[in-house]
């Protein structure tokens, strides 16, 4: 069979690509063309004769998918691309449960709650069970809800599990079973699922459906899976159910490029994908088209470090380029203003667009730092990670009207759009109405449906009120599934009066909040069209789009000539010829609570990695020598990960790596070959590495230190307690052992301390 597009790819690829005869793992290093290599693959197999509707493509973002549609559409055409069951997990899965959530007592028509929803519904079971908001935090309650959802418990196994009600026994929150429970039956009593929801209830729905599962089984004759590395538990055993009989699973990742563990991702699920499948085929795309030698070398050598991992030699045939380049400075104000410098230089002086720069950072705090040194020296940046579109109040808003008029059982839309645009309908009516709801088990919809109900707590007046939201609510929906999304959209912002109030506030804010909701009129119209043509899809297609769009679906991508401000997580997939990555210091990247943990530092490490890897020309990596910390300023120490790159690919500053006693000799020795692709460190001995608190100094302003601080002298810090300093650096900074805390390099000026012996 002659397939002409297969000449574009190298030897690696097309074997990928063209291997059917059962599973196969692609392991695709940084920038070795993983994306082409899907989408190759899924186009080979339409021209092998698969069905359109027989390929199961699942992604981690709708762009992802979009991407690879856009590409396939390309090489065969835009209406066989169309007809690809191609997606996001959760996209894809609540279609099929739109389909067969009747299985499962839930309507076709379910609402998604997106987190601010789940928050918001968490807090209207905790405030009516009586629970302390101060202990009982919302988002840490979603939080623990999330991890078992992710990993198959349900409310009813969460509530036998000794372990899981010891712990939350032992962390005086004893009742979060009791949340579960009640959250859970809200949500089913709303008609309304959140995101882990639809991965677990997938698979209640082929554990105790095993008819719906054959069906499925039967429709996806070839299944497909980008950034494997990045799936949970709950996401691995779709995938295994669906594959295990025809075995013909397809699935590309980077162990190296796993970085999502505080989301449920489990890096086991691609390390031991040759345990689950035996009989697979191991592809490595090895060659990276992206980044200089340097900086490829740059990254092996560090991520050689690791010892979770599956062995791979990544190599770039491009140009040499420049080191690593190592800037230190002596505070992040400093470090704010040398990126600025660097940045304006290689604007002006080598015609480097902003757009192709970024700086990342490990946390979002960071960026305020660069934020205030690029508006001084007038360099245009944008923010990823900001308050997404989606989530604006406005827009909330008007979604809430279509949530509601879709799925009127929907508490959490009831209670947004209840009162607005103001119609007299208070706090205290909508406090009785929830008590109303929660003694009958009901939802608040079903109390208004009750005149005898409303009567016994209501006024005429207030009753009238809220019979003309119903009335409005039903004639919404009248017919809604047979109008285009747009004009149903259209009617709805019109009549319930929310451009009228909009347009009445003159205010900037005002005029910014009107415009958002015409750019989602625009959005919703845009949807509705393919190549021109209106495909009068319904208002309730278009929701369950938009409510599982993911954090990068929603950032900004114009073109505009800015700078990149962002986090390592948010960088992943992205790529600039110059990055800047910052504030590399230890107890900051790698982060104080992973230091003690080594799976977790390997996923810091792996974080490194990423950011290294986004870089195609230049890289620069700074660390401060100390940094504002709770108003202290405090000596800091340069991050462990900067000594783990091998010192041939990077200039700079020689001091990297955490300070060691002077009589401890090395505590590494360095063997590696560029070629070989890989590194071995050999310990020879080890010292423990502990970090700065994180507590802000108590001790007033002004108080001196007792004399003179020198070697060998025992001292009292007010945090750290009682030490020994075992070094002094020209009376600025001492290297201090405490009991408790281990190791300490303080500056003098702020530590203050006490001599006591």
């Amino acid at each position: 069979m002659d397939i002409p597009f297969l000449n574009e790819l190298n030897p690696v690829q097309q074997e990928a690509v063209v291997f059917n005869d059962g599973p196969s793992l692609v392991i695709a290093g940084a920038g070795s063309g993983k994306t082409r290599v899907l989408t190759y693959k899924i186009a080979y197999l339409l021209a092998s004769g698969f069905h359109p509707r027989s390929i199961l493509a699942l992604t981690f973002t709708n762009k992802a998918a979009r991407e690879m549609q856009e590409r396939i559409a390309q090489i065969t055409s835009a209406e066989v691309a169309s007809k690809l069951w191609m997606g996001t997990f959760h996209s894809r899965f609540a279609t099929i449960l739109r389909v067969e959530g009747h299985f499962l007592g839930y309507p076709s028509s379910f609402s998604i709650y997106d987190t601010v929803d789940s928050k918001n519904a968490i807090k209207q079971v905790i405030k009516d069970l009586s629970l302390d908001e101060k202990i009982y935090k919302p988002s840490e309650v979603l939080s623990r809800i999330s991890k078992a959802k992710n990993n198959l418990i349900t409310a009813a196994a969460y509530e036998r599990n000794e372990k899981l009600l010891a712990g939350d026994k032992a962390a005086n929150r004893p009742e979060i079973a009791n949340i579960y429970k009640f959250y859970s039956s809200r949500c089913k009593q709303s008609g309304a699922m959140d995101f882990d929801d639809i991965l677990l209830n997938i698979n209640i729905l082929f554990r105790d459906f095993p008819e719906v599962l054959e069906k499925y089984r039967q429709h996806f004759k070839y299944i497909l899976v980008d950034e494997y590395q990045d799936t949970n538990f709950s996401q691995y055993l779709i995938i295994r159910r669906l594959s295990e009989v025809h075995r013909r699973l397809f699935v590309v990742g980077d162990d190296a490029q796993s970085i999502y563990a505080f989301r449920g991702a489990k890096i086991e699920n691609i390390l031991n994908f040759k345990e689950d499948y035996p009989d697979y085929r191991l592809f490595k795309l090895e060659q990276n088209y992206r980044s200089t030698q340097n900086i490829v070398n740059a990254a092996n050598s560090l991520i050689a470090q690791n010892k979770s991992q599956i062995p791979k030699t990544v190599f770039s045939e491009n140009q040499l380029g420049n080191k690593i380049k190592l800037l230190d400075v002596f505070t992040d104000r400093e470090e704010g203003a040398m990126i600025a410098k660097s940045i304006v230089e290689h604007s002006l002086q080598h015609q480097i667009k902003h757009r192709e720069m970024a700086v990342l950072y490990r946390t979002n705090a960071q960026s305020r730092i660069f934020e205030e040194a690029f508006r001084k020296a007038n360099v245009p940046y944008r923010i990823f990670g900001g308050v997404s579109f989606y989530q604006r109040k406005e827009i909330k808003d008007l979604l809430g009207y279509f949530r509601m008029v879709v799925n009127p059982q929907d508490d959490e839309a009831f209670r947004r759009i209840i009162n607005y645009p103001a119609r007299g309908i208070g706090k205290t009516t909508l406090q009785h109405l929830d008590e109303m709801a929660y003694q009958k088990q009901d939802s608040l919809w079903n109390v208004l449906q009750s005149r005898t109900l409303l009567e016994q707590s209501f006024n005429n007046g207030t009753i009238a009120k809220l019979q003309a939201f119903v009335t409005m609510i039903e004639g919404f929906s009248e017919g809604i599934e047979n109008r285009d999304a747009y004009e149903s959209a259209y009617k709805i912002a019109v009549d319930a009066g929310i451009l009228k109030d909009l347009y009445n506030d003159q205010s900037p804010e005002g005029l910014s909040r009107y415009e958002n909701i015409q750019e989602l009129l625009n959005g919703i119209k845009d949807f509705t069209l393919m190549d021109g043509e209106d495909r009068n899809i319904p208002l309730s297609e278009y929701l369950q789009n938009v409510a599982l769009l993911t954090d990068q679906d929603t950032e900004d991508d114009s073109q505009d000539n800015k700078v990149s401000l962002m986090t390592i997580h948010a960088a992943k997939g992205l790529e600039f010829r110059i990055v800047y990555i910052v504030g590399m210091e230890e107890n900051l990247f790698p982060s104080q609570r992973s230091v003690s943990n080594p799976s977790d530092l390997e996923e810091e490490r792996r974080l490194f990695y990423v950011a290294i890897t986004r870089a195609k020309e230049h890289l620069f990596i700074s660390y401060t020598k100390s940094r504002y910390n709770w108003g202290s300023l405090e000596s800091c120490r340069p991050s462990r990960f900067i000594r783990d790159i091998d010192s041939r690919f990077v200039e700079g500053s020689s001091s990297a790596g955490p300070p060691r006693d002077e009589s401890t000799p090395s505590s590494f020795k360095k063997s590696f070959s560029p070629n070989a692709g890989t590194r071995k460190w050999t310990p020879v001995k080890s010292q423990e590495e502990t970090g700065t608190a994180s507590i802000p100094d108590s001790r007033p302003a002004g108080v001196p230190s007792d004399g003179p601080i020198q070697p060998g002298m025992k001292v009292l810090h007010d945090r750290f307690g009682e030490g020994q300093v075992l070094q002094v650096e020209g009376q600025e900074k001492a290297t201090v052992l405490f009991a408790k805390f281990g190791q300490k390099q303080l500056l003098l000026k702020f530590a203050r301390l006490q001599i006591i012996g």
